[in-house]
């Protein structure tokens, strides 16, 4: 910390607040990884056997009933190397090589390449998989010629497609990746086979990743409520109940209705009290999950709003200066994002891509701090005290920046892609998922907020600012350079807005107009918190926040935001200078 502190005091205003942002984020961001432990072979995986040869033999055969026969028998063996054969099959991959001993052998194509004028295919073994190769241990190159194309017809790609998409489920059930565990256990759950199962037990016992062996668990008991033993349906029942597993709602509301009538069978009165319970016990925690998911989107806007609001509330609450182009600096931040993206994928290997997102928050903040430091220097310093002059100014200098912007990169919405690492999400409770970049943005909010704290109420940089926004006069007279305050902390105040558009790119489109989409909402914030107060921020970003969403479901997003405004409007008129109004000497600036 000694040495933290000697760094800082070295430090001009602009780099000093670069550098508190990147050591707040180092602290309040942890390590997320995703849990990939691969899993062990399962007991499918085993060597081809004599029945595999002879069915993937028959595939050639000139009798259409013996190939449907044929495929509709490999599909049942369940073996992975199945699926190769019938994708293969499908995609006009699957041949019969004519050996120049005279046999005949299945084969799937690979490589095509031409030698001597003549097309060479290297094959592989259909039932095994393993590459054919010649004399020298080379991949075999054989002629084009000598292969013999088997085509499917309409019905036997009918008869395939199921079979290919439930063999993908398996073979899947057992990838390193939980994602994909997951995605194939749900699929598989959708075939309605009982004989699917056993491999979904014998997964769930292998299973590490408790939010995985959730799904394979109620993909289990979702099969099971098709089983002919009533006992074995209300245990099943009860057992999605206990799970809370949304999924499985339309399945009980078809065994309540099965309950009611029907054969003897499946008018069992114990299942129908069962489902019903399940059903009134998931709905429940529906109703839980839905007030999690709303809290969770609240806060998730409301970060987004403090972020955008962070360097308003240095402009103009500290300054004074209603900058109308702020909105147009957090565009300029998000289309830095896009440009180190570009130079990540132009000129560094693929496997780096992943930290472009890293270095393109600090260089937004540099490139729209810039853009402020410009900004000011030529204009804002000149109509100090006049904000009328200002504002028109200002949204003279936005129309500039949205007109360079859309001959520099075009009228169209450009794609910044998330990182692998900001992908997917958390999965904190039964039904309620935490995207893994709206959880970075809620760190990156909170880390420039305490970075802000820090450079300006703890700091000597921090303490000549509020010293020349309070009473420039004196602060001239005791030495400070007001002038340069006024560059930095207006750069500074840029710098922030860069960053929240590079945030933003994460989870919205990046376009000429992505600055007039937010710029009400940054004013809103910083108005209704109360001018030049970082509390009060804090405090109007939940509130408009929460209340956003919490309005959105009844009143749709349009009428909602209108809602908002009326609201803030009325606040203002019962406390005129917010939540947080100065107090004291600073009331009279």
């Amino acid at each position: 910390m000694v040495a933290l502190e000697r760094i800082s005091a070295r430090m001009t205003l602009l780099p000093k607040a670069l550098f508190l942002l990147v050591v707040s984020i180092g602290a309040l961001w942890p390590t997320v990884a995703k849990a990939s432990q691969p899993l062990g072979a399962s007991s499918l995986e085993q060597s081809p056997s004599a029945e595999m040869a002879r069915l993937v033999a028959d595939l050639s055969s000139p009798d259409k009933a013996d190939r449907r026969a044929a495929v509709v028998a490999l599909g049942a063996l369940g073996d992975p190397r199945v699926l190769s054969v019938l994708e293969a099959l499908r995609g006009g991959s699957l041949y019969v090589w004519r050996q120049p001993s005279g046999g005949r052998e299945t084969v799937i194509t690979r490589d095509h390449t031409t030698r001597d004028g003549k097309e060479m295919v290297s094959i592989v073994r259909a039932d095994s998989g393993e590459p054919i190769r010649s004399a020298d241990g080379q991949a075999l190159y054989v002629e084009a010629s000598t292969l013999e194309a088997i085509w499917p017809d309409r019905r036997l790609r009918r008869i395939m497609k199921p079979l290919i998409d439930g063999l993908r489920s398996r073979v899947n059930l057992f990838d390193p990746d939980p994602d994909t565990r997951r995605s194939a256990a749900t699929k598989l759950s959708r075939l309605g086979r009982p004989a699917l199962i056993p491999l979904l037990e014998e997964a769930l016992d292998k299973e590490p990743t408790w939010w995985v062996r959730h799904t394979i668990d109620e993909a289990i008991n979702l099969l099971k409520l098709s089983d002919d033993n009533p006992s074995v349906r209300r245990e099943a029942a009860t057992r999605l109940g206990e799970l809370r597993a949304e999924n499985s709602l339309p399945a009980l509301q078809r065994l309540v209705e099965a309950s009611v009538g029907g054969d003897s069978s499946t008018n069992d009165g114990s299942v129908r009290r069962a489902a019903v319970a399940a059903i009134e016990r998931i709905e429940r925690w529906g109703g839980v999950t839905r007030a999690v998911s709303t809290l969770f989107r609240g806060l998730s806007l409301a970060s987004i709003l403090l972020l955008m609001a962070l360097g308003l509330a240095i402009t103009f609450g500290l300054m004074g200066v209603i900058n109308m182009a702020h909105g147009e600096l957090m565009m300029l931040g998000a289309y830095s994002a896009f440009v180190m993206q570009g130079w990540f994928q132009t000129y560094l290997p693929a496997n780096l891509f992943d930290y472009y997102f890293l270095l393109a928050i600090p260089f937004s903040f540099l490139v729209a701090g810039a853009m402020g430091l410009v900004l000011e220097r030529s204009v804002i310093r000149f109509l100090y005290g006049r904000p009328l002059e200002t504002l028109l100014v200002t949204w003279g200098v936005s129309l500039i920046l949205q007109q360079a912007i859309r001959l520099t990169f075009g009228a169209a919405n450009v794609d910044v892609s998330a990182p692998s690492w900001l992908r997917g999400g958390l999965q904190a409770m039964v039904g309620v998922q935490l995207p893994y970049n709206r959880l970075f943005i809620i760190v990156l909010a909170v880390a420039s907020l305490v970075g802000t704290y820090l450079l300006l109420f703890h700091s000597k940089a921090g303490l000549r600012v509020r010293a020349v926004t309070q009473n420039r006069e004196m602060s001239a007279c005791l030495g400070i350079p007001a002038r340069k305050v006024d560059t930095y902390t207006f750069a500074l105040g840029s710098g922030l807005a860069g960053m929240a558009g590079c945030a933003l790119s994460m989870v919205g489109n990046v376009g000429p107009d992505l600055g007039q989409n937010y710029i009400v909402d940054s004013f809103m914030v910083v108005v209704a918190g109360g001018v030049g107060k970082l509390a009060g921020s804090l405090a109007a970003a939940f509130g408009i926040g929460g209340l956003n969403k919490l309005l959105e479901p009844s009143f749709g997003a349009v009428f909602g935001k209108v809602l908002i405004l009326v609201l803030v409007i009325l606040f203002l008129q019962w406390k005129p200078s917010g939540l947080f109004p100065a107090k004291g000497r600073l009331a009279e600036y």
